[in-house]
Protein backbone atom coordinates (compact mmCIF):
# COMPACT_ATOMS: atom_id res chain seq x y z
CA UNK A 1 0.00 0.00 0.00
CA UNK A 2 1.23 3.47 -0.86
CA UNK A 3 2.05 5.86 2.00
CA UNK A 4 -0.81 8.09 3.07
CA UNK A 5 0.45 11.59 2.29
CA UNK A 6 2.18 11.03 -1.07
CA UNK A 7 -0.70 11.85 -3.41
CA UNK A 8 -3.70 10.07 -4.82
CA UNK A 9 -4.18 6.45 -3.88
CA UNK A 10 -6.60 4.64 -6.19
CA UNK A 11 -6.12 1.14 -4.78
CA UNK A 12 -8.96 -0.40 -2.83
CA UNK A 13 -9.06 0.77 0.77
CA UNK A 14 -7.53 -1.65 3.30
CA UNK A 15 -10.79 -1.55 5.34
CA UNK A 16 -12.36 -3.55 2.47
CA UNK A 17 -15.56 -1.53 2.06
CA UNK A 18 -14.81 -1.59 -1.66
CA UNK A 19 -14.06 2.09 -2.25
CA UNK A 20 -10.71 3.52 -3.35
CA UNK A 21 -8.52 4.47 -0.38
CA UNK A 22 -8.66 8.20 -1.15
CA UNK A 23 -12.47 8.21 -1.13
CA UNK A 24 -12.77 5.93 1.90
CA UNK A 25 -10.39 6.02 4.87
CA UNK A 26 -7.89 8.31 3.15
CA UNK A 27 -10.18 11.30 3.69
CA UNK A 28 -10.24 10.59 7.44
CA UNK A 29 -6.46 10.16 7.53
CA UNK A 30 -5.99 13.48 5.74
CA UNK A 31 -8.32 15.22 8.22
CA UNK A 32 -10.88 16.21 5.56
CA UNK A 33 -13.71 14.77 7.66
CA UNK A 34 -14.19 12.59 10.73
CA UNK A 35 -15.62 9.11 11.00
CA UNK A 36 -19.41 9.33 11.55
CA UNK A 37 -19.70 6.08 13.52
CA UNK A 38 -17.59 3.92 15.81
CA UNK A 39 -17.41 1.22 13.12
CA UNK A 40 -16.14 3.67 10.51
CA UNK A 41 -13.52 4.88 13.00
CA UNK A 42 -12.52 1.25 13.61
CA UNK A 43 -12.20 0.68 9.86
CA UNK A 44 -10.18 3.88 9.42
CA UNK A 45 -7.88 2.87 12.28
CA UNK A 46 -7.33 -0.56 10.70
CA UNK A 47 -6.45 1.20 7.45
CA UNK A 48 -4.07 3.48 9.35
CA UNK A 49 -2.25 0.39 10.65
CA UNK A 50 -2.11 -0.92 7.07
CA UNK A 51 -0.62 2.31 5.68
CA UNK A 52 1.58 2.95 8.76
CA UNK A 53 -0.15 6.21 9.77
CA UNK A 54 0.76 6.34 13.47
CA UNK A 55 -0.19 10.02 13.64
CA UNK A 56 -3.82 9.24 12.78
CA UNK A 57 -3.91 6.38 15.26
CA UNK A 58 -2.67 8.63 18.05
CA UNK A 59 -5.02 11.47 17.05
CA UNK A 60 -8.05 9.16 17.22
CA UNK A 61 -7.03 7.59 20.56
CA UNK A 62 -8.71 8.96 23.69
CA UNK A 63 -6.25 11.11 25.70
CA UNK A 64 -6.91 9.12 28.89
CA UNK A 65 -5.57 5.89 27.35
CA UNK A 66 -3.39 7.14 24.46
CA UNK A 67 0.27 6.05 24.56
CA UNK A 68 2.99 8.68 24.19
CA UNK A 69 4.36 6.91 21.14
CA UNK A 70 3.27 4.18 18.81
CA UNK A 71 5.81 2.09 16.93
CA UNK A 72 4.33 0.38 13.89
CA UNK A 73 6.24 -2.52 12.38
CA UNK A 74 6.58 -2.03 8.62
CA UNK A 75 7.13 -5.78 8.30
CA UNK A 76 3.65 -6.46 9.72
CA UNK A 77 1.27 -6.48 6.73
CA UNK A 78 -2.42 -6.04 7.65
CA UNK A 79 -4.46 -8.01 5.13
CA UNK A 80 -8.14 -8.18 6.14
CA UNK A 81 -10.62 -6.78 8.63
CA UNK A 82 -13.70 -8.73 9.68
CA UNK A 83 -16.29 -6.83 11.73
CA UNK A 84 -17.88 -9.44 14.00
CA UNK A 85 -20.38 -7.20 15.78
CA UNK A 86 -21.20 -3.72 17.02
CA UNK A 87 -23.10 -2.23 19.93
CA UNK A 88 -24.06 1.44 19.95
CA UNK A 89 -21.60 3.63 18.12
CA UNK A 90 -24.18 5.12 15.77
CA UNK A 91 -24.83 8.64 14.59
CA UNK A 92 -26.75 9.57 17.76
CA UNK A 93 -24.74 7.52 20.28
CA UNK A 94 -21.93 8.67 22.57
CA UNK A 95 -20.44 5.22 23.25
CA UNK A 96 -20.04 2.05 21.27
CA UNK A 97 -18.14 -1.18 20.85
CA UNK A 98 -16.85 -2.89 17.74
CA UNK A 99 -15.77 -6.51 17.86
CA UNK A 100 -13.43 -7.43 15.05
CA UNK A 101 -10.77 -9.79 13.80
CA UNK A 102 -7.84 -8.16 12.00
CA UNK A 103 -5.68 -10.47 9.92
CA UNK A 104 -2.01 -9.84 9.25
CA UNK A 105 1.20 -11.48 8.06
CA UNK A 106 4.40 -11.13 10.06
CA UNK A 107 7.64 -13.00 9.38
CA UNK A 108 5.82 -15.15 6.84
CA UNK A 109 3.20 -16.29 9.37
CA UNK A 110 -0.50 -15.55 9.05
CA UNK A 111 -1.95 -14.31 12.34
CA UNK A 112 -5.00 -12.44 13.57
CA UNK A 113 -5.96 -10.06 16.32
CA UNK A 114 -9.40 -10.53 17.88
CA UNK A 115 -10.57 -7.54 19.90
CA UNK A 116 -13.70 -5.88 21.22
CA UNK A 117 -12.86 -2.17 21.12
CA UNK A 118 -14.62 0.53 23.10
CA UNK A 119 -15.23 3.95 21.57
CA UNK A 120 -16.54 7.25 22.92
CA UNK A 121 -17.72 10.35 21.10
CA UNK A 122 -16.48 13.65 22.46
CA UNK A 123 -17.14 17.04 20.85
CA UNK A 124 -18.67 15.21 17.89
CA UNK A 125 -15.60 13.05 17.25
CA UNK A 126 -15.34 9.31 17.80
CA UNK A 127 -12.24 8.19 19.71
CA UNK A 128 -10.81 4.75 20.44
CA UNK A 129 -10.87 4.26 24.23
CA UNK A 130 -9.55 0.78 24.91
CA UNK A 131 -10.01 -2.91 24.25
CA UNK A 132 -11.94 -5.49 26.13
CA UNK A 133 -9.36 -8.28 26.12
CA UNK A 134 -9.93 -11.39 24.08
CA UNK A 135 -7.68 -14.46 23.99
CA UNK A 136 -4.45 -14.09 21.97
CA UNK A 137 -4.15 -10.37 21.52
CA UNK A 138 -1.31 -9.36 19.23
CA UNK A 139 -1.18 -5.62 19.79
CA UNK A 140 1.64 -3.45 18.46
CA UNK A 141 4.23 -2.18 20.93
CA UNK A 142 3.35 1.06 22.70
CA UNK A 143 5.33 3.18 25.16
CA UNK A 144 3.09 4.71 27.82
Amino acid sequence: MTAVHTGTVTARCPCLLGEPYDECCGRYHRGETTAPTAERLMRSRFSAFAVLDAGYLLATWHPSTRPRTLDLDPEQRWTRLDILGTSGGGLLDTTGTVEFRAHYVLDGHRESLHENSRFVREDGNWLYLDAIATPRQGLPAVDR
